[in-house]
């Protein structure tokens, strides 16, 4: 399995495209781990998070109603948020802050659908 910081160099911000990312840096596989690191919140930084949305209506919407949070504000600095692949599903992330405006505005969002890797 690989280990993948989330935004490559970029980390996880406002104003980045992680949904080209994630089509750039793809395919991602089963049991990888995702990275996600961001600035704990400061006076100079806006806070982040990271969601977990149910469904791709939610993921295209920014509609985190019935979102999980899997990663608080303070969860991303140091080493990061480690997130693993393991569940052959959709997996529709989105930063949760200001009530979606990170996702919405900002582009804070991507989804993957985890690979099988077969040795031969």
């Amino acid at each position: 399995p690989n280990k993948i910081n989330v935004g490559g160099s970029e980390n996880w911000h406002f104003g980045f495209n992680y949904t080209e990312w994630a089509f750039q840096n793809g395919p991602f596989y089963f049991n990888d781990t995702l990275v996600f690191k961001y600035d704990p919140p400061s006076n100079n930084t806006f806070p982040h998070s990271v969601y977990l949305l149910p469904n791709l209506w939610s993921f295209l919407t920014c509609d985190l109603r019935r979102a999980k949070m899997i990663a608080s504000p303070t969860q991303g600095g140091g080493d990061g948020f480690h997130f693993v692949l393991n569940r052959w599903r959709p997996y529709y992330f989105a930063c949760g802050e200001r009530n979606g405006f990170h996702c919405k505005v900002g582009r804070m969002r991507f989804m993957v659908v985890p690979l099988f890797r077969w040795n031969y």
